[in-house]
């Protein structure tokens, strides 16, 4: 059985030309083809993306991860607009905004969320809004200027298990990561987090994550499939079945986690604004 075919989704390029022509005319960039997402057909299909400010190169290097890493450059100032203008052109009425992380820029960056959010307010009242962070160092005055945007949901991804930090994500920190979701909750904002299996966890870590997450006040959590994105990044250790997956969904809901999405393609944006109407 090759592993690798079942976990993968073929592209149409007929499917997603319309939305990526518009997404060029306006210079934008998105983490459904930055982080070589399997659903990019399906979404994009549907006319949805995860618009992803602040450029395309990251400065931190996460092993996991596809997206560049390399000295970013300037912030277009305009691509709150462009942002606008294509979500309008789009006919999108929720919209996923997320970034690479610049560590070099002030507060993380957190005034080009604020400026994006406050544009796609003004110039269209009754669109939802659901924001994917990075950590912004554990800044509180970045969280602060998130916090006051009114976003309808806020997500930031713990991504894994507290003990593989040290060896996939050294640059980010596990308490870090629960810290920021936790004032978020507090805020009486809508926090989600997500996470990818196939690491090396084991299914008591990742209940202890679980718990965490609950603690921390996240009321939703998609957990999906660690999928190799290019030659360069960790190895998969494990791919679970559907019936491991549906047995973690479950055991994510015995934590007290009130919303739970599991499955092998299940992204932290994937089928957002589903997610979002099944809360209401």
């Amino acid at each position: 059985m090759n592993e690798n075919r079942i976990y993968k989704k073929r592209i149409r390029l007929s499917e997603i030309h319309s939305i990526l022509s518009i997404l060029r005319q306006n210079g934008l960039h998105t983490v459904c083809e930055e982080a070589r997402c399997p659903n990019i057909s399906e979404c994009m299909g549907k006319k949805r993306a995860t618009f992803m400010i602040m450029g395309d190169g990251c400065t931190r290097g996460c092993r996991f991860c596809s997206v560049k890493h390399y000295s970013p450059s300037e912030v277009d100032e305009d691509e709150a607009f462009k942002v606008r203008d294509a979500i309008i052109s789009l006919g999108i009425r929720y919209a996923v905004i997320t970034s690479v992380t610049r560590d070099d820029l002030p507060y993380g960056g957190a005034r080009y969320f604020e400026k994006v959010v406050n544009t796609l307010k003004e110039a269209i009242p009754d669109l939802r809004i659901e924001l994917l962070i990075p950590d912004f160092r554990g800044d509180k005055e970045a969280f602060e200027i998130i916090a006051k945007t009114r976003v309808d949901v806020l997500g930031h991804n713990i991504e894994m298990v507290r003990r593989l930090y040290p060896s996939i994500r050294p640059e980010a920190d596990y308490e870090r990561s629960l810290d920021l979701l936790r004032y978020f909750s507090r805020r009486g904002i809508f926090t989600k987090s997500g996470i990818m299996v196939g690491l090396g966890e084991e299914v008591d870590e990742l209940r202890k994550t679980f718990l965490d997450l609950k603690e921390a006040g996240v009321r939703m959590l998609t957990i999906g499939q660690y999928l190799k994105p290019t030659f360069n990044n960790v190895d998969v250790v494990k791919y679970y079945t559907d019936e491991e997956f549906d047995y973690i969904r479950r055991v994510a809901m015995e934590c007290g986690i009130e919303f739970v999405y599991s499955g092998r393609f299940v992204r932290s944006s994937y089928s957002a604004e589903e997610q979002y109407k099944g809360v209401l």
